[in-house]
């Protein structure tokens, strides 16, 4: 069996927690990232090389660094990077032509990597395998409760394991949500497993142009249509079955689904804080000391530059907040104040109209790329480990307690060929601060 892992979201209603740069897929909720779980997940049924991740270009060293700290590895190849997001079904026919094209035909699943599994569902899916070789198997979780927020699957003819899927529902409203767990329907839990054969033949048949699109190994994502496996192909095809999954399942795509995971006291509250006269909320608070008096049934977010408080019946909605500060142009719905880089990463500490402080933390042997900015000057102060500073032609290490300055317009890298960490302080100046301005001239990670 072959995996794929669908890692391309941005998570936007899991705001301010998850961020355009760094979406909750990749965030440590309980130990592992979501992303790791999956790829943990997927090692019970394949070795690491049967797994291919498709990914955004923004997410690929994400991808990759989360995989090592696992102590594992995939080939580069297995890494597709889309240049931009076209939906679910795209993305699964790159990743499906992919092992054909590498090893011929074979069963594979497909997992979202954003999802809270609990370990009694891997035994279904390998139990799945052979009703995958004749039909694109879809996995139905067993509703706890009438729910608006996830698509619904109607069973019908039952097979020896599995039944032949009637019909597929989009998100309903509550009245209908109360119809459908009523009458047996099923949540669509967004994975599915088929042989690359089943799959690329009725592609074929109901996208043909999507189709022919993926025979070369380099498609042309720019003009591919946006769609998702379930209307492009499940909701057309006569060879769908539905295995049901009675287990823990959560897509986490919302911070009531989130507080659904947690542990809660006698009166409901679940998280970091201190609850008088309250019940049914959740705090995440970073470790801030947050108290609640008098309040009931909302969500307290504080991720440091950002704080959300929102009922928990409108949790969904947290999008619309995104699409507000996108639209102004606000960075607070693209980077948290740390951000990761292939190299390590870097935390604002203070920021305002002319300067910007950073914590930038270097990994052993990792170097930045050799660039200029046009706007700001930089001020390094190592605090531990040693650098090596470029400016201009002149190249310097730099010790503990030892500093340099980098005036706006000169060509400037810092790397850490040392063992152990490097961090340093970096004090910018200026009339912009903003991250695009960067001119790259070299870099180690093909970035442009």
């Amino acid at each position: 069996m072959k995996t794929i892992i669908l890692a391309g979201g941005t998570g936007t209603r899991l705001w301010p927690l998850s961020r355009e740069y760094y979406p909750k897929q990749f965030l440590n909720f309980d130990g592992n990232s979501l992303f790791q779980e999956t790829f943990l997940r997927a090692l019970k049924l394949c070795s690491p090389e049967e797994i291919i991740v498709v990914t955004g270009e923004l997410y690929q060293f994400l991808v990759k660094n989360q995989i090592e700290d696992l102590g594992f590895s995939i080939p580069d190849e297995h890494i597709l990077k889309e240049p931009c997001g076209k939906n679910t079904l795209p993305a699964i026919l790159w990743g499906v032509n992919k092992f054909v094209k590498e090893s011929g035909d074979d069963e594979i699943i497909v997992f979202p990597s954003d999802h809270v599994l609990s370990e009694d569902a891997v035994s279904v899916f390998k139990k799945s395998a052979e009703l995958a070789k004749e039909n694109i198997v879809v996995f139905g979780v067993k509703p706890d409760s009438p729910n608006t927020g996830y698509g619904y699957i109607k069973p019908g003819k039952k097979l020896p394991f599995g039944s032949i899927v009637d019909e597929f529902k989009e998100k309903p409203d509550l009245a209908l949500a109360e119809e459908y767990v009523k009458a047996g329907y099923l949540w669509n839990s967004g994975i599915f497993m088929f042989s690359s054969e089943v799959f690329l033949s009725e592609t074929k048949i109901y996208q043909p142009k999507l189709s022919s699109a993926f025979e070369t190994d380099n498609p042309n994502y720019s003009t591919l249509e946006s769609i998702s496996i379930d209307y492009g192909l499940l909701e057309k095809s006569e060879r769908c079955a539905v295995v049901p999954l009675d287990c823990l399942w959560s897509d986490l795509g919302s911070f009531k689904s989130l507080y659904q995971t947690k542990k809660c006291d006698e009166t409901g509250n679940a998280g970091e804080g201190v609850f008088l006269n309250s019940k049914g909320n959740y705090v995440s608070s970073g470790g801030k000391k947050v108290a609640l008096v008098g309040i009931e049934n909302t969500a307290v977010i504080d991720s440091g530059d950002a704080l959300l408080v929102c009922n928990m019946e409108c949790t969904e909605s947290v999008k619309d907040i995104v699409q507000h500060y996108r639209d102004i142009g606000d960075d607070v719905a693209k980077y948290h104040l740390t951000v990761n880089r292939p190299w390590g990463s870097y935390t604002i500490l203070e920021s305002h109209d002319f300067h910007k402080i950073k914590r930038v933390s270097v990994k052993p042997g990792s170097v930045l790329s050799l660039q200029r900015h046009h706007h700001r000057s930089e001020h390094w102060v190592v605090v531990s480990g040693s650098a090596e500073v470029t400016v201009n032609s002149e190249t310097k290490t730099l010790s503990r307690g030892q500093s340099t300055y980098v005036p706006a317009g000169v060509v400037h890298r810092l790397a850490n060929y040392g063992k152990i960490p490097l961090e340093v302080i970096e004090v910018q100046i200026g009339e912009y601060l903003g991250e695009d301005d960067i001119e790259r001239f070299e870099d180690k990670y093909g970035r442009v």
